[in-house]
This record gives structure tokens, C-alpha cells and sequence, in this order.
């Protein structure tokens, strides 16, 4: 495992693009992390997106502590990889939907008219787009 306090490097940028799912964990005090499985972008200038509703509990606790974890794993059949990325969360009012677009490009056949109808869906809803700064980045490759 090494730990770079700060940014992602350009492997886990590489790593981070690929159409796989993270597990996001926000601060709840006394409460234990609860992750939720979230699709996510890693940005060029080392920021990870995600997006979700406004009303959401993730929200609401980002909003009173904006501490939060995104961990990202390999899939079975490939060999031990993670990326695990900590720090603050902004919670932005703007770009969540054009966010959706893109990774429901990226995670789904948007040719498939199911899934077309689901994209649908989430961008008829109000949406929020969540910014996650690094402060500590670990990983793991074996």
C-alpha cells in the first residue's frame, strides 16, 4: 500500500476511469459509516464527482460535516487493486445532470431503450452534484 497525502496520480486517474463502481462513505459522528455503492468521475484536476438528489441523507450530513471516503476496488478476475480517496465534499447546485449524462454513458448501453428511459428518469429529478477534494489518497495494487 502507499499513501500520497494529497492528489491522485496519473495511474489512479486511469484506474478511476474506468466504468466501475465506488463505495462512498460520509461522516455521521457517532453514527458508523454506512457506504453506498455510487458511479463517480475522477476529474482532470483531481477532483471526483458523483451526483444524487438534494434531499438525500448523504447530503443533508455533508451539509453539516463535509468529511467523506470513496473507495474503489477491481473487479474479481483482475488482480488486487484499490484506491481509496478522503477529504471535504462540496455540494454544488450546477453540472449534476450533464455528470448523469456522462456516466450513463459510460456505465450503461444507452441504446438499450430501458436503459434510455432510466437516464430519462434521473435527469426529469432535480439533482445535486457532489465534489469530493482529495487530502489523502491510499492505495493498493498487487
Amino acid at each position: 500500500m502507499s499513501t500520497d497525502t494529497s492528489s491522485l496520480t496519473a495511474d489512479d486517474l486511469e484506474f478511476l476511469r474506468r466504468p466501475l463502481h465506488g463505495l462512498l462513505s460520509v461522516a455521521a459522528g457517532p453514527i458508523p459509516a454506512q457506504p453506498r455503492p455510487v458511479w463517480f468521475e475522477a476529474a482532470a484536476d483531481g477532483t471526483v464527482g458523483l451526483f444524487t438528489s438534494p434531499g438525500t441523507l448523504k447530503v443533508r450530513r455533508l451539509r453539516r460535516d463535509p468529511r467523506a471516503s470513496l473507495v474503489v476496488v477491481a473487479p474479481v478476475g483482475e488482480r488486487e487493486r484499490w484506491v481509496s480517496v478522503a477529504g471535504s465534499v462540496t455540494v454544488e447546485p450546477d453540472g449534476a445532470h450533464d455528470l448523469a449524462s456522462r456516466l450513463a454513458a459510460r456505465y450503461w448501453d444507452l441504446d438499450d431503450p430501458t436503459r434510455a428511459a432510466d437516464l430519462a428518469e434521473i435527469l426529469a429529478e432535480e439533482k445535486v452534484r457532489l465534489v469530493l477534494h482529495p487530502e489523502t489518497v491510499n492505495r493498493f495494487a498487487y
